[in-house]
């Protein structure tokens, strides 16, 4: 950790865009930068640098972070911004390229640039010309062994830790070897990071790419930032990585997840815990239970499917099916009747022919799923689908998504009439001229819907952000809820 230096305060404000991983590594460099004397505004006009933390995934997320980037800029022709500075997935997996097309942004910085985020921030702000790295694959930093990985000395966004005895109150937990993090918000949820990277090659994916191979953090290290988040007000722990299910394999334990979730479940302070991001081909049946059996492990299941006709599965380098799918969540209701499951679906995928666009709609059909996000399919840089053949036109790729997406609708809004009479956890998130805005167990945060609270035997007026009810739902719109209160869980 770079020692805060004697130069007046810089104020600097972050801009997170993507995934709740990034959201982690906004904290982490908000850490860095607090520990190293600079000041955190929520205001991008109040600030000497904005560092936008970009996404990468897709077309859409890309244009979106340089729009980001952009709208900053214009911010230093009227306002007092003397820097913007790109950092995240966009800025990793393109670095000089992105620098040379975009000049409006002052400096580009890759993850290896994290460690020292408040000098680098110091020496842009005062005009030194910051050199961009040239991307690389990043998963050949890494060893190939699992096992090896650990102490490799890469850097991992969301890993960090320090030594140092003094940093300002609220960056860290309070003993021990702290990881870095400053919250940069106050609600009563939080993503937790379990890993970084994935060992999976999906043909449409680029993320191993720029994120690197799956390097899991250490159980203790997981405990202790789950045990600062309960002192800083958080009730739900969401566990985050880009491949959930194999947390520990390079530990020498995979089966190490259904070990830590009763450990963060019985942190105080924590009523629940969120498991997020699971590979259905890796999701094994001691991990279904300690999900169903562990008291404060939310009924949820986050399975990536992206698609159920075997044909084009395996194209995209994955495996199962309609069939091993269903069986898959009759599983998981069989021990959760209630649970919520939610996936992600590709269409268009090359190669896809109608039948296999009917084999996903009748896996929809039968999985009953509470949520589903509906993905065109696009070439992606330097992924392997990128050099198939069989590439569908564009008007049919986005007939395929407004088909599927009517149907997505159809079904999942069924699914939340199914839930009238229910009694579900809510826990509440904001109170406003709308009324009381909440999730129920089965809604991860930002993607699911949420429960508006309505008077029951507890009035909604007497809640707070933060609390934790009990309700009856009583009606439904789409994949949101209307649940009466009747009870508040203690704290």
């Amino acid at each position: 950790m770079t020692t805060p230096s004697a130069t007046p305060l810089r104020r600097v404000a972050l801009v997170t865009l993507g995934c709740a991983r990034n959201e982690v590594d906004s904290e982490e460099l908000a850490g860095r930068l607090e520990a190293d004397g600079w000041e955190l505004v929520e205001d991008a006009a109040d600030a000497d640098a904005v560092v936008v933390n970009t996404c990468g995934f897709v077309e859409q997320a890309k244009k979106d972070s340089v729009d980001a980037l952009l709208e900053a800029a214009d911010l230093k022709e009227t306002g007092r911004p003397q820097a913007v500075v790109a950092v995240g997935c966009l800025a990793e997996r393109y670095g000089d390229q992105l620098a040379d097309s975009l000049s409006e942004a002052d400096a580009v910085l890759g993850f290896d640039d994290y460690a020292d985020i408040g000098e680098r921030l110091r020496r842009i702000v005062a005009g030194e010309q910051h050199v961009p790295h040239a991307p690389r694959d990043r998963r050949l930093l890494l060893p190939i062994s699992p096992v090896e990985r650990s102490e490799s000395g890469v850097a991992l966004p969301g890993h960090a830790q320090v030594d140092e005895p003094d940093l300002p109150e609220g960056v860290a937990p309070a003993s021990g070897p702290r990881v870095v993090r400053r919250r940069l918000g106050s609600g009563p949820s939080a993503p937790l990071k379990l890993a970084s990277g994935c060992d999976r090659r999906c043909a449409f994916c680029a993320i191993p790419s720029f994120r690197g191979s799956f390097v899991s953090r250490r159980p203790s290290d997981v405990i202790d930032e789950a045990r600062w988040l309960a002192t800083q007000g958080v009730r739900e722990l969401v566990l985050v990585s880009e491949n959930s299910t194999s947390y520990g394999k390079d530990l020498g334990d995979l089966r190490l997840l259904e070990t830590l979730l009763p450990e963060l479940a019985a942190i105080e302070g924590i009523d629940w815990v969120r498991v997020s991001y699971l590979q259905p081909a890796e999701t094994r049946p001691t991990l279904l239970q300690a999900i169903a059996k562990t008291p404060g492990v939310v009924p949820y299941f986050d399975l990536s499917f992206q698609h159920s006709s075997p044909t084009v599965l395996r194209r995209m380098r994955r495996f199962g099916g309609t069939e091993s799918f269903l069986e898959l969540l009759s599983s998981a209701r069989a021990l959760l009747p209630e649970a919520g499951a939610r996936s992600n679906v590709i269409v268009g995928f090359p190669g896809e022919t109608e039948e296999d666009v009917e084999e996903l709609e009748r896996f929809l059909v039968a999985a009953r799923l509470d949520a589903v996000g509906v993905f065109g399919y696009s070439d992606e840089d330097g992924t392997e689908a990128a050099t198939y053949d069989g590439k569908l036109d564009d008007e049919v790729v986005r007939a395929r998504v407004e088909r599927m997406t009517a149907l997505v609708e159809e079904l999942t809004s069924q699914r939340a009439e199914d839930r009238i009479g229910q009694t579900v956890q809510v826990l509440v998130e904001a109170i406003g001229d709308d009324g009381v805005e909440g999730r129920s167990a089965h809604q991860a945060p930002e993607v699911d819907g949420l429960t508006f609270l309505v008077d029951g035997v507890v009035p909604a007026s007497s809640l707070s952000v933060g609390d934790l009810v009990t309700a009856t739902v009583t009606a439904s719109e789409g994949v949101d809820l209307v649940a009466a209160v009747t009870a508040v869980v203690p704290r």
